[in-house]
């Protein structure tokens, strides 16, 4: 017989009964049932129940077992009394007779415990992760999280994908965050980063010939932590393609994509055909880039409403500039006046002077609308907002008034709060769409000049024609994101592969021939010589993993994540370099004031 076991601790079935078997692993709970001690054995597969009577050899031993020991049992498998089955076990019709019992390591008391899985503080948790991790929610989302990996991998190769590994150690990256900085020994006063992405890279790969990339990718940015961004490190399925257009990389990942979830979807439905929204749809029906259809609220334009009317705030908004416009956004079942209240409340909570409304209700067989706006613009207005609308009896509508680009961000969580607050998202399936036609220049208020909305190896729309003659902040980019639930989980385009177009592009965010040969001269140099069209996306697995996990944190599907502070409170990082590491890469550190 095995040192330690003949089975795993999800094994066995009631045609094993009769069995003398070993089995080893962590005592999940004791209970005592009137001299019969019952052990919940567990492992990494599954849960067993050990019974140890008085007559056993093994009994004196049991007595003594505490939660967390490792125990390894000898025993005999007997089928359960029918009264006696567990159902939500797979091992629940058996459980094993004890003859012997050895304790192979014990428990000191715990820090916070595993059995129950009561919510306890996320320092806590952190620092004591490998306890954390024994705990039946985090084992199953770590295993959902490698099984995801996995299903990722197969996929893309059933459909001629290759994967390659690229560098770590690199040069700086112009992603848009924090480079992580590796200084070099035989090098001195010169830096590697840590990649960002491996955007350079893959586009390498297919200047060399390589057709199909991918690669579930390490990437490092210096961003501050939040619950859905890992400070330091998250991974991506990394994706390149070579001539490609933006409908053939679409029309290829989301089959793969919609795959993936359907396969861990638990019986939530998925969406079948991914609708494609150009961004300035998405902000004007979402105020957001990323929205979450769940949600059924589609806002609208209603100024022609209020231009004029006799609500003298929003009349004279409109009339004080041509950009100015007034949003509806309406919250279908939210016709109380106490749940006007609270969003009202809400809004002045955001920072806002409030959050005007209406409600309708019917009286006398006739729908009336309610509420200080209404009674301000009158009945035909109110009548006219309520059908563009589509709204009813016991239903509301809520307006924000100004330049859409100030406020549409405000207006999206408006929309967001209306929808949770009244039931209205369906929590039972994955929404997802592509956010195609993105802004491919922006405005930065804070330098007075156009800066690069996103990804700045993207191909513009209409070529060096729009980088030439058209305002630059009307170009579009062949960008796109995919996004689900309310959150963005892939981001990608056709790049720009032409050397004399990808010039004019930064020249006009400032930056000379000579900008761009210093600072990018790996890609510049490359596309001297013969580059396809291709273009890519990257998907983030972290993100993918937690939706599919139903967690709003993502160190809750990581094994070893960082604190909100950026400490790693299990192995104490970050740390102070010895004085001799320091001279090897001749760094002196500056001690920082006291903030």
């Amino acid at each position: 017989m095995h040192r330690y076991r003949t089975h795993n601790c999800e094994a066995l079935r009631q045609s094993d009964a009769g069995s003398a078997v070993r089995l080893s692993g962590w005592v999940h709970r004791v209970r005592d049932h009137g001299g019969l001690l019952f052990i919940d054995l567990r492992d990494h597969y599954g849960i067993t129940q050990i019974v140890a009577d008085p007559d056993s050899p093994a009994f004196g031993t049991a007595e003594n077992v505490r939660g967390e020991w490792v125990i390894r049992v000898d025993g005999t498998v007997k089928e359960r009394a029918a009264e006696a089955v567990n159902p939500n076990l797979p091992t629940g019709a058996i459980e094993i007779f004890a003859s012997e019992i050895e304790v192979l390591s014990k428990s000191e008391e715990l820090p916070l415990p595993v059995f129950g899985e009561p919510d306890y503080p996320e320092d806590i948790r952190l620092k004591y992760r490998f306890l954390d991790l024994r705990r039946d929610t985090m084992h199953r989302n770590i295993m959902t999280r490698q099984r995801v990996i996995t299903s990722m991998r197969r996929r893309m190769g059933e459909i001629g994908f290759n994967e390659f590994q690229t560098p770590i150690l690199t040069a700086s990256s112009p992603e848009g965050a924090r480079d992580f900085l590796v200084p070099s020994r035989l090098h001195p006063g010169k830096f590697y980063a840590l990649p960002q992405a491996p955007q350079i890279y893959k586009q390498l790969l297919m200047v060399s010939g390589f057709d199909r990339y991918f690669q579930i990718a390490p990437c490092f940015r210096d961003e501050d932590p939040r619950a859905d961004r890992f400070y330091g490190e998250f991974y991506q399925l990394d994706v390149e393609m070579s001539f490609v257009t933006q409908d053939d990389i679409l029309g290829t990942m989301e089959p793969v994509l919609r795959g993936v979830f359907e396969e861990f979807a638990n019986g939530k439905a998925v969406t079948q055909d991914f609708p494609r929204i150009p961004y300035d749809e998405a902000i004007r029906k979402y105020g957001s880039d990323k929205p979450d259809l769940r949600n059924p609220i589609e806002m609208q334009d209603v100024s022609e409403h209020f231009a004029g009317s006799g609500f003298k705030v929003f009349a004279n908004i409109l009339a004080s500039s041509e950009k100015n416009r007034i949003w509806a956004i309406p919250a279908r079942t939210g016709g109380s006046r106490a749940f006007c209240d609270r969003m009202n409340s809400w809004a002045q909570g955001e920072g806002q002077p409030g959050l005007g409304y209406i409600f309708w209700r019917k009286e006398a067989e006739k729908i009336e609308g309610a509420g200080p706006l209404a009674k301000n613009i009158g009945e035909e207005r109110t009548e006219a907002v309520r059908v563009q609308l589509g709204l009813e009896d016991g239903d509301a509508c809520f307006f924000v008034a100004g330049d859409p680009a100030k406020f549409y961000k405000f207006a999206g969580a408006a929309r967001d709060r209306a929808g949770q607050e009244l039931g209205l998202v369906d929590e039972n399936r994955f929404a997802l769409a592509w956010i195609i036609d993105f802004p491919f220049y922006e405005w930065n208020e804070d330098e007075k000049k156009i800066d690069f909305a996103h990804n700045p190896f993207s191909m513009p729309q209409g070529g060096m024609e729009a980088l030439q003659n058209q305002d630059p902040l009307t170009i579009k980019a062949y960008q796109y994101d995919l996004v689900c639930n309310g959150f963005e989980i892939v981001s990608g385009g056709l790049r720009n592969h032409l050397p004399e177009l990808m010039v004019a592009a930064f020249e006009k965010v400032g930056l000379s021939r000579e900008d761009v040969i210093e600072r990018f001269g790996g890609l510049y140099r490359a596309f001297q010589y013969g580059a396809p069209p291709h273009g890519g996306m990257a998907a983030g697995v972290d993100r993918m993993v937690m939706l599919i996990c139903g967690t709003r944190n993502l160190r809750d599907i990581a094994l070893f994540p960082m604190n909100q502070q950026a400490a790693d409170l299990l192995m104490g990082a970050p740390t102070q370099a010895e004085s001799r590491q320091l001279t090897d890469l001749s760094i002196r550190v500056i001690p920082q004031p006291n903030k």
